[in-house]
């Protein structure tokens, strides 16, 4: 193991090669941001590739990459990308997701199989693929889980992304344990109701506002940069000794 760096270089990722999955807008193009910032080179990945291009424009570390994640041979394509540009690969953020429908009745069963194939075997392909791959140092995988696949959500949250959610968890744990070995760290990040693109329709709705500021001890949603500290703590050498953890922040919801 090297030596410990010091405490101001904890966070900086330096050197670092960060992918991002579902990085055109809301906590995707967040962490993306963010993890550039902190001085990865960053390949942003997702379908919107004008969404992209605009990420990529703000920050010259930012490498837009079009990609859909329920296709193998883009997440492959993605990888290869990432190695054919920097030779090596230190960070996974798997972020894309797919929402599905809201009540278990509506969900027919090759749609509940379509959220599972992009929430959950995709993240498990690109873990795959990532760990194979060279890294410049200590490896990070993090997973973007929820709080839905900690507690349930009802009448909110829907069958498929629960079940993949937990999934997620389930499949943080078993990687920590396999690859442990090899140094790469898998951990899992668990937000709570945030403003995004996704939940625009809840917090724009004043019932369900009210209904998340009711259930959460600090009586508010939050906003995508008290997320910015989780994920540099998970991505750097700040947590070098952690894994198979999931690290939730959700003001307090499943803390009830």
């Amino acid at each position: 193991m090297s030596a410990p760096r010091p405490a101001g270089d904890l966070f900086s990722l330096e050197g670092r090669t960060a992918i991002v999955t579902g990085a055109s807008a809301g906590l995707g193009a967040r962490f993306a941001t963010v993890l550039a910032q902190a001085g990865a080179t960053v390949f942003a990945a997702a379908r919107r590739a004008d969404r992209l291009k605009e990420l990529a424009d703000s920050d010259a570390r930012i490498h837009p990459v079009a990609c859909d994640v329920a296709v193998e041979a883009d997440r492959t394509r993605l990888i290869e990308t990432a190695l054919t540009t920097t030779g090596h690969i230190d960070i996974l953020v798997n972020n894309a997701a797919s929402s599905g429908e809201t009540r278990a009745e509506d969900e027919s069963p090759d749609a509940f199989t379509d959220v599972l194939g992009v929430n959950l075997t995709a993240p498990f392909h690109l873990a795959r693929l990532t760990a194979e791959a060279p890294a410049s140092g200590g490896r990070s995988i993090i997973n973007v889980s929820s709080i839905l696949g900690l507690v349930s959500a009802a009448p909110l949250g829907g069958a498929s992304y629960s079940a993949s959610k937990a999934g997620l968890i389930g499949l943080t744990r078993e990687l920590a344990g396999q690859w442990g070995r090899s140094g790469t760290r898998v951990n899992a990040l668990a937000p709570g109701w945030f403003r995004t693109e996704m939940t625009a329709d809840l917090f724009a709705d004043e019932r369900s506002s009210r209904w998340v500021e009711r259930n959460t001890l600090l009586h508010r949603g939050g906003d995508g940069h008290e997320l910015d500290g989780a994920l540099l703590f998970l991505a750097s050498d700040a947590s070098s000794y952690c894994t198979g953890q999931v690290l939730t922040v959700d003001g307090g919801w499943t803390a009830r």
